[in-house]
């Protein structure tokens, strides 16, 4: 039996046992679980077929399968289930159509395009397994995937901003742009089955690259927002639009790239929509035209860049925002210990998933927000070599009691119930 069937068949029997262990979450008690970012656990050449020396989509099935152990509807706490983006890793077309037709040109990137050309692979391979472990949860749970750069058609060098001849930072490469959504909503689009018809998929734009839904849980109705990367403008507009039209929510948008691991709100320098299509718009920019300016607006959750951090900052009403990235895809344990080759600053992912669990029964409500890794079954805070493996890399200017308290903390939402009623 290969390793991925054994882990399938072990998940199976865990969930079995968890599913008849699990009770009942107090009704005024809820998590969001959160993925974040699981490109290379789908990614093709991480498969044993491909010569790696495990399957490592068995991390990312083992995940989702946790997680349906988990909701409300199997006796657990998970009220919502919210994927970050980049499910899957590669591309189908060399430029998008659309981009194409507007003037946009490709041109050969010697760093990048091994990686970013297109590639079969994608929706034979990369795509199905995306949808097979959305299927666990699909009917069960409300729940939302946003497009990363990697789920987007395309993901090409602009002409206007080529790559040098020789590396010698990050700027050498050239700047790439992601474009067109076909591949991603021939899978989490509006009318798919995932949520066409589901009565909590209750707006959505472009075809379901941007999505709105809505979920009860610990006395209030919460209206969640997925954007896409770097959102452009029409998108802002349609959420706006979508805010208003549910006046009163107390509101979570998501969106791919937001926050770096410093916390503040930059793009990624080697993709960034905005500096080759003025139409896209910056993190900062979709702080200011719309986080910013709606005061249902409490969280904001992204994945994107490696690591994690969180930051509190007032809206223009003076209401404070809480924000949060959450991404693991750099992480490498597993690899190492299975003696796996991969690329240099590319992981597989450790099985780490982020949980959210409110706590509404307090004068003031909090967030709980941990960590845990289906793979090696244990919290952040319970894993003794945890910065060990990872903080050299995150985080190396952080002791290990303060690593720690990047994946373990709380939030008091301290002004939660004057802003928000009830339902």
């Amino acid at each position: 039996m290969t390793l991925f069937r054994t882990l399938l068949a072990a998940t199976a029997l865990a969930c079995t046992s968890t599913m008849a262990l699990a009770a009942p979450a107090a009704s005024n008690s809820f998590t969001i679980a959160v993925i974040p970012d699981t490109q290379n656990y789908i990614d093709y050449t991480h498969q044993k077929e491909a010569g790696f020396a495990f399957d490592a989509r068995a991390m990312f099935l083992e995940q989702m399968h946790y997680i349906a152990t988990r909701l409300k509807s199997a006796g657990g706490d998970v009220a919502f289930v919210d994927s970050l983006g980049d499910t899957w890793q590669h591309q189908s077309l060399d430029i998008d159509p659309a981009h194409a037709a507007r003037g946009f040109k490709r041109v050969p990137n010697h760093f990048m395009d091994a990686e970013f050309a297109s590639n079969p692979n994608v929706r034979a391979i990369e795509m199905p397994t995306a949808r097979q472990g959305f299927e666990m949860i699909a009917g069960k749970t409300p729940f939302s995937v946003v497009p990363g750069n990697h789920d987007y058609d395309a993901m090409w060098t602009d002409a206007n901003h080529p790559p040098a001849e020789k590396f010698t930072d990050m700027s050498s490469v050239g700047l790439l742009h992601s474009g067109g959504l076909n591949n991603f909503r021939s899978v989490f689009g509006a009318e798919t089955p995932f949520f066409k018809g589901q009565p909590w998929y209750i707006a959505s734009h472009d075809g379901g690259a941007d999505s709105a839904q809505i979920f009860e849980a610990g006395g209030y109705r919460f209206l969640h927002i997925g954007l896409q990367f770097d959102a452009p403008n029409a998108s802002l507009e349609w959420a706006a639009q979508v805010i208003r039209e549910h006046p009163g929510l107390p509101t979570i948008v998501s969106t791919h790239d937001y926050m770096d691991n410093n916390g503040d709100r930059l793009p990624n320098p080697m993709i960034d929509n905005h500096a080759v299509d003025d139409d896209d718009n910056t993190p900062q920019m979709v702080w200011d035209k719309l986080i910013s300016q709606h005061d249902q607006i409490f969280m904001v959750l992204c994945g994107h860049e490696h690591g994690q951090a969180h930051r509190v900052d007032a809206n223009r009403f003076g209401h404070p925002v809480y924000q949060i990235l959450a991404d693991y895809q750099d992480r490498r344990q597993t690899a190492i210990d299975a003696g796996a080759k991969l690329q240099p600053g590319m992981g597989i992912g450790d099985g780490w998933l982020r949980f959210l669990t409110f706590d509404m029964g307090g004068k003031a409500p909090q967030v709980h927000v941990q960590t845990y890794s289906t793979y090696y079954k244990q919290q952040s805070t319970q894993t003794a070599d945890y910065a060990k493996w990872y903080k050299a890399q995150e985080k190396p200017r952080l002791s290990d009691a303060d690593f720690h308290g990047q994946d373990d903390f709380t939030l008091e939402l301290s002004d939660f119930r004057q802003r928000f009623a009830k339902r």
